[in-house]
C-alpha cells in the first residue's frame, strides 16, 4: 500500500515528466516522438498513482486520456520508423 508521501512523491515526478516533455518538444524542431509520448506516458502513469491515493476524479479522467493519446503518439512513430 502506497502511503500518502510516496503518492505526492510519484505526483511530483508525474509531473515533472509531462512539464518536461512540453517543454521538450517546444525547444526542438524535430523532437524524437518517442521521447516525448514515452515521457508523457510515464508521468501519465506517476499521476495516476498518486491520484490512486488522492482520489481527484477529474483529474484521474484526463490521465486517462494523456495516456491514450501518448500511447497512441507511441504507435504512430512505431508505424513510421518501420515504414
Amino acid at each position: 500500500m502506497l502511503t500518502p508521501l510516496v503518492a505526492n512523491i510519484c505526483g511530483f515526478a508525474g509531473m515533472a515528466c509531462i512539464i518536461f516533455a512540453y517543454a521538450y518538444v517546444t525547444g526542438n524542431k524535430a523532437a524524437n516522438p518517442f521521447v516525448q509520448h514515452g515521457v508523457n506516458l510515464a508521468g501519465a502513469a506517476l499521476l495516476t498513482v498518486s491520484l490512486l491515493v488522492n482520489l481527484n476524479p477529474a483529474s484521474l479522467v484526463l490521465e486517462f486520456f494523456w495516456a491514450s493519446i501518448a500511447i497512441w503518439g507511441l504507435i504512430k512513430a512505431a508505424r513510421s520508423k518501420r515504414a
